[in-house]
């Protein structure tokens, strides 16, 4: 699939090679394009990212769309510190807010900036839920929320059986909250297995 993909940049080569050798998990070229050509059909001006890890995402949303910015939460500090130096060796600290710590504790500094048209959700993956009812408030009607490995390497689908208690936990409330997102009143949401699978709702209008 990769001859199918545009050509990368070098900083975007040096962050993969980061991420593979410090064992942090970035999408895959399947999943990050197919996110990105739906934030431009959606014409995306403002997106709020929870879980940054270096940025790899964050700059690939702002190369692809020039007019937009991102608001970024990150818990790990190592991981933020590094964050803030890629976005600085791609210039672009003007389009790009990194929020310190748990997702679930900063909301007045990430209300500040709201409403957004995008809420990517990509971190803890047990805490989906409570990232969706905290932060779904603060997208516009119209928005989209995308979540990203809700098919979780096969866990989620049967394709593969977790061995370990923790895992299987992880698979079930990750199975309940696609659950919940495609019986949700509010949202029209559909799966793609692209990369480890996306989650897209867009955000209905109240009937008046």
């Amino acid at each position: 699939m990769a001859r199918f993909f545009p050509p990368e940049d070098e900083l975007i080569k040096e962050m993969q090679i980061y991420a593979q050798e410090h064992h942090i998990p970035i999408m895959d070229e399947e999943g990050i394009y197919t996110m990105l050509m739906i934030l431009e059909i959606n014409q995306t001006e403002k997106i709020l990212e929870i879980g940054t890890a270096i940025g790899y995402s964050a700059i690939r949303m702002l190369e692809f769309l020039p007019g937009a910015a991102v608001v970024s939460l990150e818990r790990d500090l190592s991981r933020a510190a590094t964050a803030k130096e890629y976005i600085q060796k791609a210039g672009m600290e003007d389009r790009f807010q990194l929020i310190e710590g748990e997702a679930l504790d900063v909301f007045a500094d990430v209300k500040a900036s709201a409403p957004y048209d995008v809420l990517f959700i990509d971190a803890a993956k047990g805490q989906y839920e409570k990232f969706f009812q905290l932060y779904e408030p603060l997208v516009k009607e119209g928005g989209l929320i995308v979540s990203d490995n809700v098919l979780f390497k096969g866990f989620v689908t049967g394709e593969n059986k977790p061995e370990s208690r923790r895992i299987k936990k992880m698979v079930e409330r990750i199975h309940d909250f696609n659950t919940s997102l495609m019986d949700h009143p509010r949202f029209h949401t559909f799966l793609l297995p692209a990369g480890d699978g996306l989650l897209v709702s867009r955000k209905q209008k109240l009937d008046k």
